[in-house]
């Protein structure tokens, strides 16, 4: 499951700014002038979440016979980043990350990662918007292996045809309650904080923006999109779908229980992403994959585009041999459709996905879903936005006056900003 309190985790994280940044490039260029003492521990240490854990066991078990030293991957399992920035400080953090790219941005401001060299080769095998989300300043920072986007899960046996726009989604939904088939017309989770990555296709579609892009296509923090008149309409939008209007959002469906009710059957339709597969699939439904469709006469429902990405910790005690992982390592298909296997993302090694998509015909399917997907803005700023945007959210969802609720987060996101 995602859930976007990762966000929140980032605004605790980013604080460690204001007490670390500061001394980070001595720290580091320190640490890169001695590789060969950092290498004298013979040992090479990965954190990730803990079904990655397993599936990187038997690979790094090889790499480190390969290369003869020992590898040690260790499950984190929860405030990954926050862990990650901590350790990182105190010299005790591993010399593998893995994590959400959406990191990079204040992982590089605190001095906690370094770039990754690839060769034109190893970038043209990887999916292009999966390089484009781990480039940041004109460099690239880890190596991406899966993607992931929302769209649209159905239960087909429910709603055999895919819902063109929201309007007709929703018609559909109140037609299923109204015969008392569903007890929900839609399953996207908001509940009492809100969700900024799951309402995002829909904020979108109905003219709103997070933060305008400069002349190179990248995010301008100066543009904050949050409390103008766009977002203001689209939080309107919002509004009318919510408990006061449609009943189509609402802040009883939650991250932890929007899956459950749809696999329960009490929803046709939920805004999820590949991670609830597995769930839907224990359920036994019939369902079936497409775009979360936008609003009739609105823009394109644009989804975030998520990357699972391998770090290079900036502090790590075996740089060399962590590069040499993550570089030459993590870029085959082997280990990249162990870990697809583990959890079924689509993997952003364009080998990798071609071998596993036969076997799985929903990759496809969330590839369509995801097609014009945006890279989940990673600049540090990014942090201010996800807790008042989500408060807002389920403010005006519950029918909070929209204007002035927008106006209101803007002014704070704008004031954590500078």
């Amino acid at each position: 499951m995602r859930i976007r309190t990762a966000g929140v985790i980032a605004v605790c994280a980013v604080a460690l700014v204001g007490t670390a940044a500061c001394g980070s490039n001595d720290s580091k260029d320190k640490a890169s002038d001695t590789p060969s003492a950092a290498a004298a521990s013979g040992e090479l240490v990965i954190w990730a979440d803990d079904k990655r854990s397993e599936a990187l066991k038997p690979f790094a078990e090889k790499f480190g016979a390969e290369n003869g030293v020992t590898v040690k991957v260790q499950a984190i399992s929860k405030d990954q980043q926050t862990t990650f920035l901590t350790a990182s400080q105190q010299g005790s953090g591993p010399d593998v990350m893995v994590g959400a790219h959406d990191w990079i941005g204040n992982l590089v401001q605190n001095g906690a990662i370094d770039p990754v060299q690839l060769s034109d080769e190893q970038k043209n095998g990887i999916a292009a918007n999966a390089i484009k989300a781990i480039t940041f300043n004109g460099q690239t920072y880890g190596v991406p292996y899966a993607t992931e986007n929302l769209g649209l899960i159905r239960n087909t046996e429910l709603a055999p045809e895919a819902p063109a726009t929201v309007e007709a989604l929703v018609a559909s939904g109140k037609k299923l309650k109204a015969e008392k088939k569903v007890s929900e017309i839609l399953c996207l989770q908001v509940g009492q904080n809100g969700d900024a990555y799951h309402s995002y296709p829909f904020y979108s579609s109905a003219g709103g923006y997070l933060f305008g892009t400069n002349a190179a296509g990248d995010y301008d923090a100066k543009d904050l999109g949050v409390g103008k008149p766009e977002s203001v309409e689209a939080f309107k939008k919002l509004g009318a779908l919510g408990e006061k209007g449609d009943g189509a959002l609402k802040r009883s469906i939650t991250p932890e229980n929007s899956i459950a009710t749809f696999t329960g059957k009490k929803c046709a339709y939920l805004v999820s992403g590949p991670w609830a597969v597995t769930d839907v699939k224990k359920a036994n439904l019939k369902y079936d994959i497409s775009p979360v469709p936008g609003f009739e006469g609105g823009k394109e429902a644009t989804p975030f585009l998520g990357v699972q990405t391998f770090y290079v910790a900036a502090k790590g005690k075996n740089k060399a041999l962590a590069q040499e992982f993550v570089t030459n390592y993590v870029t085959t298909p082997e280990l990249a459709v162990a870990l697809y296997n583990a959890e079924p993302r689509p993997p952003a090694l364009t080998a990798a996905f071609d071998q596993v998509k036969g076997a799985d015909a929903d990759l496809q399917k969330w590839a369509d879903a995801g097609k014009n997907a945006v890279p989940l803005p990673a600049i540090p700023e990014m942090a201010a936005i996800w807790d008042p945007f989500g408060k807002a959210e389920a403010a005006v969802i519950g029918g909070a006056d929209a204007e002035k609720t927008v106006t209101a987060a803007g002014k704070t996101i704008s004031g954590s900003i500078k």
